[in-house]
């Protein structure tokens, strides 16, 4: 594509946002349709096309398509350096309810491409200079989340730090609050948990109170020791508030939430005499559900020194789930109530692996248009149903010997 002169681009940009910002001229070609021809050029269904196909498609049905969103199309051809377009991309530029509900990814084209300020088929995102400290660290996160250099652009040219990382900050500060008012209130602060008013808290999870439902939740702000609190608390930092910054709050406590919720309900189907603390369900979640992420997106992720940092993170995890399991079988401190559980940890991770894995893959489309994410919520819905019947029948029926409450 031929570079047009200065005067014709201002006049692109300024028609542009006009035929944008006017939804009543957009004539666009329907979703299936565009699908069916993508995948005309795509016989392998990988989901990619190459560049020469991406211009042939446009050559043949480009006509089809708005003159300026078919000037975009075809910048990202020129400016894709890894030679493939994929069809999301392609229809996130196409379809016109992206266009007037979210055109975040557009208006990074349009600054990009006509006003020149961050040219696709220039230089990375990581040969950029002159950058102040905020904007170097929002750089660093893009690359340590995001596998596509297309994606870490415009996450670049879009972060504001309003709103903060303020779910992953404010649960941690909960959390090493409650460790210090415990470990004033009960003298200690290694091994809190052979305290014996450790779990008469209203906090920790404990099978003769399951009828006491906040404490399915409630229970990660109270952890056996310092040295419990200390791997967490890094792990949650360091993992958590990077993908907050990139996915928000929401999706991120949707992962956490619903991995400490399945800690505790893991914990009360498969453990059943034994009590729970520690924010690990939420973490694991967090921590499986980013390492999954690397490892399915390895050849797209660029942040530094992967491997060696991966196998760290592995080592942190195996570090605190052993930890867990030696102390849940350790004699405890005031028999018959065993010490806690170490099931949350995988609870953690299942959900990790599933729920927490759509999540962070897909950082531009909505959840609710995944049908995959879909899938495992309805899944993880039902384990939550089954697990609750599970507790207001199953410990009669099995006549299970709870331990009696602390």
């Amino acid at each position: 594509m031929e570079k047009s002169s200065p005067t014709v681009a201002a006049n692109a940009e300024g028609d542009e946002i006009e035929v944008l910002e006017s939804t009543d001229v957009l004539a666009i070609a329907p979703e299936e349709q565009w699908k069916s021809l993508f995948d005309k050029f795509d016989p392998e269904n990988s989901g990619f096309i190459s560049t020469e196909r991406f211009r042939d498609l446009l050559a043949t049905h480009g006509s089809e398509l708005d003159p300026h969103k078919l000037e975009v199309l075809l910048a990202l051809a020129d400016g894709n350096s890894d030679g493939k377009i994929c069809y999301q991309d392609f229809v996130n530029l196409v379809r016109s309810e992206e266009l007037t509900m979210s055109n975040k990814r557009s208006n990074s084209f349009r600054r990009a491409i006509l006003q020149g300020s961050r040219q696709l088929k220039g230089c990375s995102l990581r040969d950029e200079v002159g950058l102040g400290l905020s904007q170097r660290l929002v750089r660093h996160v893009a690359y340590e989340t995001l596998p596509r250099e297309v994606d870490r652009k415009w996450y670049f040219d879009s972060y504001t730090y309003c709103p903060p990382p303020w779910f992953i900050l404010a649960i941690t500060m909960a959390e090493v609050a409650v460790f210090i008012y415990y470990g004033i209130q009960l003298d200690r602060l290694v091994l809190q948990v052979s305290s014996p008013s450790f779990l008469k808290s209203p906090l920790p999870y404990h099978p003769q109170l399951r009828a006491q439902a906040w404490r399915y939740f409630s229970y990660i702000f109270m952890h056996t020791g310092i040295e419990h609190l200390s791997l967490n608390m890094a792990m949650q930092l360091l993992v958590g508030v990077p993908l907050e910054m990139v996915h928000g709050a929401l999706r991120i406590g949707l992962v956490y939430v619903c991995g400490a919720l399945a800690g505790s309900l893991a914990v009360s189907v498969t453990d059943m005499t034994a009590p729970v603390v520690g924010s690990s369900g939420g973490v694991y979640a967090l921590v499986s559900a980013h390492l999954a992420n690397v490892v399915m997106n390895w050849s797209g992720m660029k942040c530094q020194f992967k491997m060696f940092r991966m196998a760290m993170a592995l080592v942190c995890m195996s570090v605190e789930f052993g930890r867990a399991v030696w102390l849940r079988f350790y004699p405890p401190a005031f028999p018959p109530c065993p010490n806690p559980s170490f099931v949350a940890h995988l609870g953690g991770v299942a959900v990790g692996l599933t729920l927490g894995v759509v999540v962070l893959q897909n950082y531009e489309q909505r959840l609710q248009e995944q049908s995959l994410f879909w899938i495992f919520f309805c899944v993880y819905t039902l384990f939550v149903l089954c697990a609750v019947f599970w507790n207001i029948f199953a410990y009669s029926l099995l006549d299970v010997r709870i331990p009696p409450a602390p």
